[in-house]
Order: C-alpha cells, then structure tokens, then sequence
C-alpha cells in the first residue's frame, strides 16, 4: 500500500486535516436573526391588515388637515405676552391631541396592546406600571411572552437547551424591565437619559461587584437580540423619507457622512494612534452615521470585542444627550432658520430619539420634519457602511501582503449577513407604503404600534447582555490616555462644521425651496 509521503502534498495536508462538517445555515447568528425578524415583520404586517379602519380614506384626509394646521400656526413675536403664550400651547396642545387621537385610529394594531413601553414616574417607581391610569402590566406580560416565545425558538433551532435559557431569558428580561423604568423618570427623560445608558450601566454593575450570575448566561445571546433588532428597524426605514427633501437632504446625510466617517478613522489611525483599528472604526462610524445602530453594525463587520462596542456606545449616549440641549439652545441665540437648524440637528445628533426631542425644543414643526427626514435619510447608510467596512477589513486591515489577493468569498465571510435583512425589511416595506393610501397605512401600523417598540425591547436585551460581559479592567485599557474621547470630540467637531455648511449650502443658497414639501 503507497504511504501517505508518496502522495502529492495537498493530498497530504487533506488527510492530516481533515475538512470539519459544514454547520448548517440555520444555526449561523446571522440567519437566524433575519428569520426571526423577518417572522416578527410577517407577523405584524398581518394583524396590521386584520385590523385596518374600513374608512382609511377619511381618516388619513382628516390627519393631514390636522398637520396643516398645525404648520400653519403663525411664530409668536418675540415681545409676545404671557397670556399669547398660554393660548398658543393651548391651541397646539388641542391640535396635538386630536392628531393623536386620529392617527391612533388609523393606525390601529391588534398587537400593540401586547408590545408596551413603560410609563413616566416622578417619585414613586410603581407608577411605570401605568398611563394615563391605564395599568400596563398586563402588556408587559404580552411584550414578555412575545420575546420569550421568539428567543425560545431560536434557541431550539440553534440546538441549545431550553431548560436552562428560559430560567436565564426571565431573569434578563426584568433587568431590561429596571433599566426602563430608570429611563421612565421623569427628569432623566427630560434630558434624554435613554434606556439603553442603563441597561449598560446595570449589567456592568452586577458583571464588576457580584458578578455576572451563571442563571443568565445561557439567555445573554446579544449578538442575536442586536440583529434581530436591527432587522426590525429595517422594516421602519423607507426609500421614500428620501424623496422628500430630494438633492439637499442627500448630500447633507450622504456626502458629508461617509467624508466624516473617513476623516475620523484616519485621524485616529494616523494622529492619535488609536492602539485598536476596531475601536477606531466603531466609534468613527457611531459618531458620523446614526449612533448605536450603526456602532453594531459596524462592530459586526470588523469584529470588535465587546468591551470596544460598550465604550462606543456609551460615548455616544453622553455626547448625545449634551448635543440635545446645546445645541437647540445655540440655534434659537443665533436667530438660525427651522430648515437650516433641522438639517443641523437631522445631521449631527447620533440617536433618532434625541433628534426628535432636539427638534421639539425648537418648537417648529418644520424644524422637527427637516431633522427626522434627514436622521432618516442618514439612516440607510447603515448597511452600505457595514458594507464598506468588511470590504475594508479583508481587504487592507487582515490581508497578509504575502497572500494572493482576497477572494470575494473572504468578504462574504467576513459581512455581516443580517444586513441583508435590514436592506431587505427596507425594500419590502418600502414597496408596500408606495403601493397606495391601504399599504402606506399598514406600514405606519406595523412600525408604530408594534416592531418600534420590540426592536427597542431587543435593544435593551442586548445592552443588558453587553453591560454583563463587560469588565471594568479591559475597558480601562481603551481609554489609555483618553485617545478614544479625543477621537469622538474631534471628530464630531469635524461633523458639526461640514453638517453645518453643506445644510447652508443647500437649503439657503443651491435649494431655498426644497423643505416647502414638507408644508403640503
């Protein structure tokens, strides 16, 4: 019989290394996110349907007299009376209320008893449990039902055993429940102190003084929770929000991000020397696109360790909240327009929930539309950014000079795959809302009254999950010298300069007209 040293070498190094079976595709992190969201999605589109209004027609014609109005309300002068001012938050605060009260009609979901979001409380925390009188714990309940039955079921199809995640998924789930209610007091929200700071903060409490108890560990799956989340938010993301504003709202979200995202990370690789590469392009690109949707995603692509992603995130949450109160406060002392100020606000702040309450301090409802259309717009970028960053990675980060040029398979390996779920939630709800006035009301439906608030729930799932697995002794290493911090003050400084000059560009010289649409 011919000995193995007679054969060619490559059959050599096949027999001494022999090729592991192939994991089938369902068990993979990133497919099994998209087919639990895109389940989510399915689901929600049809209960949305099943309780579609039969007069859609009136009510949607009746919600956009009621937007009219109020952008139609006449600015207050600056030498108004106290009295004016009353009867003015008094006539928007009625206009408000009917919108609401319409919009809640037209946009009516059987799910969305079953996907709450906890109360507001000043001194006694119980009073989360309530709104508006209403006792929220039985939603909660549902809320909690839905997530375990979904996380359940991936956990089933990856092979691991439900004996011992729904023990751990219980405990984890009223560690989010806490971190909501902190975020539910009424002055940490008015400063926009988010859920998600302290699911962070929680979870790294416990991990760095009892530490992280072996009962959650089998449900601390935050990779999963973070893509399934983040293929929910796909589905509340139209190409449409992009025709609104058309060329200006492009360039103010398109161009000048990625040149931010570009310029930050070299700044960092090249000046500061930031010690991690990975750490550099999470923090470059949470900073420059949208905050932490895009800090995952792009920690996903140049596979960044946890404790790198959980500084990034938590940068961004501090920055934010200071840029939310700074910066309304500096646009009303400079007299700046509501379609420039939006566009800075739009362009500039990381998270939408910030955005929208940056735009609600302007007390301009062309402010706030201007602000979310281009927050929205910069939106999208997320998988195109993901994107780029794994081409980047394999390309120039990991690739051994000596080695032939990567093949399109190391990208393929290396991209995150749940984007293609995001990019492909977008599209199909995209489609629908463009379809006429019944898929545009069933896509607002689906968005508001149920995947909005579970992606949020996923979100804070995975925050839990991050601040559990972070140790304070790493994470002091990324901050040796404070380079990290440099790198996020400057390169938001870099952000706010060309936000503000590509929005003056566009909106008050090339495209003085474009924000017009939005008073139609």
């Amino acid at each position: 019989m011919e000995s193995n040293e007679s054969l060619p070498q490559e059959v050599q190094d096949a027999v001494r290394e022999p090729v592991p079976p192939r994991r089938p595709w369902i068990k993979s992190e990133d497919w099994l996110a998209v087919c639990l969201g895109v389940l989510l999605i399915l689901v929600s589109l049809a209960c949305a349907a099943a309780g579609q209004a039969d007069n859609l027609a009136e009510l949607d014609k009746a919600v956009q007299v009621k937007q009219s109005e109020l952008r139609q309300l006449p600015p207050l002068p600056a030498a108004a009376s106290e009295a004016e001012k009353k009867e003015r938050t008094k006539t928007k605060q009625a206009l408000d209320k009917e919108l609401a009260a319409l919009n809640a009609k037209l946009q009516a979901h059987p799910l969305s008893a079953y996907a709450v979001k906890l109360g507001e409380w000043s001194s006694n925390p119980t009073q989360a449990l309530y709104k508006k009188e209403k006792p929220l714990l039985p939603g909660l309940c549902g809320t909690f039902g839905i997530c375990l039955v979904l996380f359940a079921l991936g956990a089933f199809l990856a092979g691991e055993t439900l004996r011992t995640f729904i023990p751990g998924f219980i405990a984890l789930f009223l560690l989010a429940v806490l971190a909501y209610v902190l975020a539910g007091q009424e002055v940490l929200k008015y400063y926009n102190l988010e859920y998600a700071l302290w699911a962070l903060l929680i979870g790294m409490v416990i991990s760095n003084t009892i530490g992280t108890p072996r009962l959650l560990k089998p449900a601390m799956k935050t990779e999963l929770y973070i893509k399934t989340g983040l293929v929910l938010l796909g589905s509340e993301i139209l190409l449409s929000r992009l025709l609104v504003l058309g060329l200006p709202g492009i360039f103010v979200s398109w161009v000048v991000t990625p040149i931010t995202l570009i310029s930050t990370y070299m700044f960092g690789q090249y000046i500061l020397r930031v010690p991690s590469r990975s750490l550099n392009m999470v923090i470059s690109a949470d900073m420059s696109v949208c905050g932490v949707s895009a800090a995952i995603a792009t920690a996903a692509a140049c596979k960044a360790k946890k404790e790198e992603l959980s500084l990034a995130i938590g940068l961004s949450l501090a920055f934010t909240v200071i840029m939310m109160i700074v910066m309304p406060a500096f646009i009303r002392a400079v007299g700046m327009s509501d379609v420039l100020a939006g566009a800075w606000l739009g362009g500039t702040i990381d998270s939408t929930g910030a955005v929208a309450a940056a735009g609600a301090m302007l007390e301009s409802q062309t402010a706030l539309e201007v602000a979310m259309t281009v927050k929205m717009v910069q939106n999208i970028l997320i998988g195109a950014v993901a994107f780029g960053v794994a081409v980047y990675w394999v390309t120039c980060v990991e690739r051994d000079p000596n080695a032939p040029r990567p093949q399109v398979s190391e990208i393929w390996q290396r991209f995150p795959r749940f984007i293609l779920g995001f990019v492909g939630a977008s599209l199909i709800a995209s489609a629908i809302y463009a379809s006429g006035i019944q898929g545009r009301v069933l896509v607002e439906a689906s968005s508001q009254g149920f995947t909005k608030t579970m992606h949020g729930w996923l979100f804070c799932l995975a925050f839990v999950s991050i601040g559990l697995e972070t140790n304070f002794r790493e994470l002091a290493q990324f901050m040796k010298g404070g380079k990290p911090l440099i790198l996020y003050v400057c390169g938001q400084a870099l952000n706010l300069l060309l936000t503000f000059g590509m929005a003056w560009l566009m909106f008050e010289k090339v495209f003085p007209q474009a924000a017009d649409v939005l008073a139609k």
